[in-house]
């Protein structure tokens, strides 16, 4: 079973902002894959299905973004995923809008739900989908702009990198990360 977990924070007052670019691939793989997000367990609201043959769970936590593996690590244990088939998707500061780098493992880099996830993980060793959200242009407080909506002229080009995103986890199912990793990392605009 591949399980594929979009960092956000819930409720309607967050969607759209650029901390919740994992939450907006997650939607972006329930309409590629056919999977709805019906079901809610260990703060998470999840669907499981069938793509190319294997089984796939993909995964909201319903946790703010500081606690992201409160729920995620219950749910991964019951349903007996092993950390080498999870992968999650997140915002990324020091990636550019329209950037995407993929990693086998890594630090929190500052992303707090990463640091949530690695602590109850216990391990900084699973698969990682990084979308690019850029840095603000001046002095704007960090938490102001990773909470702030995207712009009309960044729209398009989010919208390209979460379709990619989606194009690389539908890869990821059946082939190797590397493979992934040589044919996804980088801008999608190039």
């Amino acid at each position: 079973m591949k399980c594929f977990i979009g960092l956000g924070n819930p409720g309607t007052k967050y969607d759209n902002t650029r901390h919740n670019v994992g939450f907006m691939a997650i939607d972006e793989l329930s309409d590629k894959f056919n999977i709805e997000l019906d079901e809610s367990k260990f703060k998470c609201h999840f669907g499981v299905g069938l793509v190319n043959g294997e089984k796939v769970i993909l995964v909201k936590p319903q946790t703010f973004m500081n606690l992201s593996g409160e729920g995620a690590r219950p749910l991964i244990d019951y349903f007996n995923i092993d950390l080498d088939d999870v992968f999650v998707l997140y915002d990324d500061m020091d990636l550019g809008i329209g950037k995407l780098r993929l990693r086998q493992k890594g630090s929190a880099g500052g992303h707090n739900g990463i640091r949530s996830l690695n602590q109850y993980f216990k391990t900084e060793k699973y698969k990682r989908v990084r979308i690019g959200i850029g840095r603000p242009d001046g002095p704007m407080p960090i938490v102001k702009w990773v909470l702030s909506k995207f712009t009309d002229e960044d729209k398009p080009v989010l919208e390209k990198v979460i379709s990619v995103t989606g194009d690389a986890c539908e890869m990821a199912i059946d082939h190797e990360f590397t493979d992934v990793m040589n044919r996804y990392n980088g801008d999608v605009n190039a």
